[in-house]
Protein backbone atom coordinates (compact mmCIF):
# COMPACT_ATOMS: atom_id res chain seq x y z
CA UNK A 1 0.00 0.00 0.00
CA UNK A 2 2.11 2.81 -0.91
CA UNK A 3 -0.95 5.67 -1.83
CA UNK A 4 -4.16 5.39 -0.17
CA UNK A 5 -6.96 6.47 -2.29
CA UNK A 6 -9.46 8.88 -0.89
CA UNK A 7 -12.69 9.40 -2.23
CA UNK A 8 -11.96 13.23 -2.50
CA UNK A 9 -9.04 15.51 -3.61
CA UNK A 10 -7.00 17.74 -2.38
CA UNK A 11 -9.35 20.16 -4.02
CA UNK A 12 -12.63 18.99 -2.93
CA UNK A 13 -11.02 19.19 1.31
CA UNK A 14 -9.90 22.72 0.11
CA UNK A 15 -13.19 24.07 -0.84
CA UNK A 16 -14.78 21.90 2.09
CA UNK A 17 -13.34 23.98 4.20
CA UNK A 18 -13.99 27.45 2.92
CA UNK A 19 -17.15 26.76 2.27
CA UNK A 20 -18.01 25.41 6.39
CA UNK A 21 -16.57 29.43 7.17
CA UNK A 22 -18.84 30.63 4.64
CA UNK A 23 -21.27 29.26 6.91
CA UNK A 24 -19.56 29.97 10.08
CA UNK A 25 -19.86 33.49 8.51
CA UNK A 26 -23.42 33.63 7.75
CA UNK A 27 -24.65 32.45 11.15
CA UNK A 28 -22.43 35.26 12.97
CA UNK A 29 -23.90 37.50 10.79
CA UNK A 30 -26.99 36.27 11.61
CA UNK A 31 -26.26 36.93 15.20
CA UNK A 32 -26.35 39.83 17.57
CA UNK A 33 -25.73 41.79 20.47
CA UNK A 34 -27.30 41.60 23.84
CA UNK A 35 -30.66 44.15 23.92
CA UNK A 36 -30.44 46.98 25.69
CA UNK A 37 -33.81 48.06 25.83
CA UNK A 38 -35.72 47.47 28.55
CA UNK A 39 -39.06 46.04 26.93
CA UNK A 40 -36.72 42.84 25.69
CA UNK A 41 -37.62 43.86 21.95
CA UNK A 42 -34.80 45.62 19.94
CA UNK A 43 -35.52 47.00 16.92
CA UNK A 44 -32.38 46.07 14.99
CA UNK A 45 -33.26 42.47 14.27
CA UNK A 46 -35.08 43.59 11.25
CA UNK A 47 -31.74 44.70 9.99
CA UNK A 48 -31.07 44.16 6.29
CA UNK A 49 -27.97 41.97 7.38
CA UNK A 50 -30.43 40.23 9.49
CA UNK A 51 -32.83 39.68 7.58
CA UNK A 52 -31.14 39.34 3.43
CA UNK A 53 -27.28 38.79 3.46
CA UNK A 54 -26.73 36.54 6.32
CA UNK A 55 -29.15 33.87 4.98
CA UNK A 56 -27.42 34.38 1.47
CA UNK A 57 -24.25 33.88 2.73
CA UNK A 58 -24.92 30.70 4.34
CA UNK A 59 -26.76 29.64 1.17
CA UNK A 60 -24.14 29.87 -0.49
CA UNK A 61 -21.92 27.98 1.39
CA UNK A 62 -24.16 25.10 1.63
CA UNK A 63 -24.33 24.87 -1.90
CA UNK A 64 -19.84 25.31 -1.55
CA UNK A 65 -20.98 22.22 0.20
CA UNK A 66 -22.59 20.35 -2.46
CA UNK A 67 -19.82 21.35 -4.92
CA UNK A 68 -17.13 19.95 -2.96
CA UNK A 69 -19.19 16.98 -2.50
CA UNK A 70 -19.86 16.32 -5.75
CA UNK A 71 -16.86 17.93 -7.56
CA UNK A 72 -14.43 14.92 -9.01
CA UNK A 73 -10.50 14.81 -7.94
CA UNK A 74 -8.51 15.86 -10.98
CA UNK A 75 -6.52 12.53 -10.60
CA UNK A 76 -9.26 10.34 -11.32
CA UNK A 77 -6.83 8.02 -13.26
CA UNK A 78 -5.17 6.53 -10.35
CA UNK A 79 -8.17 6.13 -8.08
CA UNK A 80 -9.69 3.83 -10.48
CA UNK A 81 -10.72 0.66 -8.94
CA UNK A 82 -9.20 -2.66 -10.23
CA UNK A 83 -8.87 -2.88 -14.31
CA UNK A 84 -9.56 -5.62 -16.04
CA UNK A 85 -6.16 -6.93 -16.88
CA UNK A 86 -6.31 -9.87 -20.17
Amino acid sequence: MDKKNFVFGKENFIILAVSVAVIILGFWLMSGAKTTEETGFDPRIFDTRRIVVAPIVTMIGFALVIWAILKKPKDTADNTPLKNNK
